[in-house]
């Protein structure tokens, strides 16, 4: 039988009986509710996004109170701060008492506090005063005296507070905060937030995942003009816009699904749902990083800026709608790999044959259900019936196993038409050779269904095949069956 190894406990002194107050957002939890709430409201309502700025024009307190009314957090799958609550929990034991100050909105400050379970007293936004700052500075004064607190805290606005308090502990503190709060009080303990920001950056960016939109190279290959400098500038021009835009959609993504990544085995680990990167970083880099893939679309034909448009529209309407619908979402996920391919003829001005539409359809279609079923059967080995926002059920699985095979199949019974047509021989001066491309392109829609069946698929199909030491050998001969069929 396997033993546990149990945690050693710090002892953390508890000075005397002077009340600690603790702020909520990116102190006590690696997150901010005022932006969670924001996102929440908008999935439902997509019409939030226009009401917010009229609410903010009433002041924060009352847009905070309004976007509580209107979205639900799960406050138990917040990211806490471990360190801190470990060290606040000795406080409460050793008899001091604890309070839970929060320029958030009431509804979720005692939800924490109830989640919790240690504070004596919670102070919170009220929909009229935004409790931060100064309004937080003057009501602890009010209620415990100047120099009659200790204060946990973080951020800049933190700073008027600290000010005030006997002593204070900073939690994953800003830049510069450190220093500025040492010169207006005692420092008594600093907890450090998550390292590795660097790697998050690369995660939340999903860098990985451009290698997906190396599909915008596929017209000039089929095309055979890998060797016309002007087109290839232009497909990695394309390829650079479309990256970049899809860095920005992976962000909205994230923070439109954080409650949902929290209740996944995997996606958990994503850095704004672990509370890894502040969300209000992510929010302000959407805008930039669509931005500069428009500018660098402006050097490519009117074409593709149109379907770098549609791509992002799709994506946005998947995000908030789609991917809630059975059988939709992985149609709207074939048609979103579709659609690079179709941003690379537009990059080049080579208008996409029906074999090559046809062919990417079945095949990407195939991959989506791949993806779908892998997530489906994860949840199976857990024990859980149903992914949580999604209409998926574990018993559809052999439904999704059979149409995605089939794809599959499809694909491959458009490749063989198209090399017995007369387009070929244009482009083939041996065309008998492309039909060894069927048969390992069968092998390699089998092997990836029966990996997905065993459990051993990679959330994303195509980073699966990447990586894949077969796939890759199955690349290779591929080429160059292509190689001696020209």
């Amino acid at each position: 039988m396997r033993t546990v190894k149990k945690r050693k406990k710090k002892n953390f002194p508890v000075r005397d009986r002077v009340p600690l107050c603790v702020d909520l957002d990116g102190t006590l939890i690696r997150t901010d509710l005022l932006i969670e709430s924001f996102f929440v409201a908008l999935k439902h309502n997509p019409l939030s996004l226009f009401a917010a700025p009229l609410w903010l024009f009433r002041g924060k307190a009352f847009l905070k109170r309004r976007l509580a009314g209107r979205a639900d957090l799960d406050c138990s799958g917040l990211p806490y701060h471990p360190e801190l609550l470990e060290y606040l929990h000795a406080q409460r034991a050793g008899g001091r008492s604890l309070v839970l100050v929060t320029a958030s909105d009431r509804k979720y400050a005692d939800q924490v506090a109830a989640h919790v379970g240690i504070f004596d007293a919670v102070l919170a936004s009220d929909g009229k005063v935004n409790l931060s700052g100064k309004a937080k500075r003057d009501c602890l004064d009010r209620r415990f005296g100047e120099r009659g607190f200790d204060y946990a805290g973080n951020g800049r606005d933190d700073l008027p507070v600290f000010s005030h308090a006997r002593c204070a502990v900073l939690v994953n503190p800003d830049a510069g905060v450190r220093s500025a709060a040492r010169r207006v009080t005692t420092v008594e303990r600093v907890f450090d937030g998550p390292k590795g920001r660097f790697r998050a950056w690369m995660h939340a960016l999903r860098l990985h995942q451009w290698l997906k939109n190396l599909l915008v190279f596929v017209p000039i290959t089929v095309a055979h003009q890998l060797d016309n400098a002007t087109l290839l500038w232009q497909a990695a021009v394309a390829f650079f816009a479309f990256s970049l835009c899809a860095s920005s959609v992976y962000l909205l993504n994230d923070l439109l699904d954080l409650s949902v990544d929290r209740a996944h085995p995997r996606k958990r680990l994503r850095p704004f749902a672990a509370g890894t990167l502040p969300l209000v970083h992510g929010l302000a880099l959407i805008p930039v990083l669509l931005a500069v893939a428009v500018a660098v679309a402006l050097w490519l034909p009117v074409e593709f800026l149109e379907v770098l448009a549609v791509y992002y529209v799709t994506t946005l309407a998947y995000s908030l709608w789609l991917k809630g619908k059975v059988l939709v979402d992985v149609f709207a996920l074939a048609g979103l790999y579709t659609l690079r391919v179709i941003a690379g003829s537009a990059a080049v001005d080579i208008a996409p044959s029906f074999w090559l539409l046809a062919f990417s359809m079945f095949m990407f279609l195939s991959l989506a259900m791949i993806k779908r079923y892998s997530e489906l059967r994860g949840l199976k080995d857990l024990m859980r019936e149903q992914v949580q926002g999604r209409a998926y059920h574990v018993t559809d699985l052999p439904v999704l196993g059979n149409l995605g095979s089939a794809s599959g199949y499809l694909s491959v019974l458009v490749l063989a038409l198209y090399i017995n047509s007369e387009d070929v021989m244009v482009l083939y001066g041996r065309r008998e050779f492309l039909w060894l491309l069927c048969p390992l392109l069968l092998y390699w829609v089998s092997r990836m269904w029966q990996r997905t069946v065993r459990g051993e698929m990679h959330d994303d199909p195509l980073i699966f095949a990447l990586k894949d030491y077969v796939s890759r050998w199955i690349a290779a001969v591929g080429g160059a069956i292509l190689f001696l069929a020209t």
